[in-house]
């Protein structure tokens, strides 16, 4: 019996957002990589509006949290807004612990995200 991946992590574009999918536990590895180059990616092509949506995702760990940090100071730097949607509430209460709530625009909804762009 093969086991699911502990990770996915997918991205595509929604009009002029570009959209970064994380499900299952994203932590130290290949996970926390894709991650970063991800978003890098988008950042570094032009993209402006970048959101991640956490919705599928049950972990995200040290690791995890500084390459957000690392992706909110690039998108600074570029005059980008990256935003996080449907943070679990276990991932919720470490970004509100890390007092980084205050830092990311967190939305509830993806589809009120999608539109928080517009």
């Amino acid at each position: 019996m093969s086991q699911a991946p502990a990770h996915r992590i997918e991205s595509w574009q929604e009009g002029d957002i570009t959209v970064i999918r994380c499900e299952g536990r994203i932590t130290l590895g290949l996970a926390t990589n894709t991650l970063r180059n991800l978003m890098r990616e988008a950042l570094e092509s032009g993209s402006k509006k970048l959101l991640l949506d956490f919705g599928g995702a049950v972990q995200l760990d040290s690791t995890g949290i500084g390459e957000l940090v690392g992706a909110l100071s690039l998108a600074n730097e570029k005059g980008a807004a990256l935003k996080l949607a449907q943070m679990p509430p276990k991932i919720r209460e470490l970004l509100r612990i890390t007092r980084l709530d205050t830092v990311f625009d967190v939305e509830e909804d993806f589809q009120q995200a999608l539109e928080s762009f517009r």
